[in-house]
């Protein structure tokens, strides 16, 4: 009996969880993603002129592919949770609030004094209030049918503002009276961030001939402005044909059917048979 005794050991308290630690995996890239946007902040603030600028907006860029990739593998290892959103929420205020505003303000605001240090802080206070929206629709389930987006994606809007300051920091273009311009791009990005407009997710894309035609025309046109011209304008001709397209659908589909929801068709009327058969 002794013997018995001696041979039984207790259970390891240091097991390792395997479920727990695919929790904490697609949080490392979110995490990524906040590291991206704070070195991004990093850069755009210590004033060394063009170089930091650049290297500032390729951090957003990876900051984008983090956040892309957080969610998708959240999916595949089933990791979901309500701490996965919200920290996403808050690591894209940070990435892609904060940073390219702190990016556009040192490249073209600062110029304007405290109009500029105003409109940068209107896209970051958009930018979290649209995220905040999302995640109250989403919470409710009525973040309309998940193949739109409500309201221009964050992620689309630092899109556009990176790599519009990328391509002028490896052009060398100085900005001068664009400033303004520059300005009024951003109370646009701003408001499209907490409009109603609907942007697609494509989600609901199915594989056909058609749809892979267009993914190869589009790749192959991405792919001859990234080699013949620059990747940093095929980068921002990509993020301005999304929120272009968004605009368009928005103004030929989108009020069709909102006036149809406000007044939708009565529906006919049932024989009293007929209620009952379908009972």
């Amino acid at each position: 009996m002794l013997r018995s005794r001696r041979m039984r050991r207790p259970p390891s308290r240091l097991r390792f969880n395997l479920s727990k630690a695919m929790f904490v995996l697609p949080n490392l890239f979110t995490v990524s993603s906040i590291f991206c946007g704070f070195y991004a902040i990093v850069l755009a603030s210590s004033m060394r002129g063009p170089t930091a600028l650049y290297q500032a907006t390729q951090a957003i860029f990876f900051a984008v592919f983090f956040d892309m990739a957080d969610g998708r593998v959240a999916r595949m290892t089933r990791t979901q949770s309500e701490f996965g959103v919200q920290l996403d929420s808050l690591a894209d205020v940070i990435s892609f609030g904060v940073a390219p505003a702190v990016i556009v303000y040192s490249w073209a605001l600062r110029s304007l004094g405290l109009g500029g240090v105003v409109v940068a802080f209107i896209y970051i206070a958009c930018g979290a209030i649209r995220l905040a929206r999302f995640n109250v629709l989403a919470a409710r389930a009525q973040n309309t049918s998940g193949n739109y987006f409500i309201g221009l994606p964050i992620p689309l809007a630092a899109g556009v503002l990176a790599s519009l300051v990328m391509v002028h920091q490896r052009t060398a273009a100085p900005v001068g009276a664009r400033a303004t311009h520059i300005l009024w791009l951003i109370v646009v990005l701003s408001y499209l961030m907490i409009s109603n407009v609907r942007y697609r997710t494509f989600k609901n894309v199915k594989l056909s001939t058609t749809s892979l035609l267009s993914f190869i025309a589009g790749m192959a046109a991405f792919v001859f402005m990234a080699v013949k011209v620059e990747p940093s304008f095929a980068c921002l001709t990509f993020y301005s044909t999304y929120v272009t397209l968004g605009l368009i659908e928005e103004v030929v589909f989108f009020r069709r059917r909102r006036k149809e929801d406000a007044h939708p068709k009565p529906q006919p009327q049932l024989p009293e048979a007929k209620k009952k058969a379908t009972r």
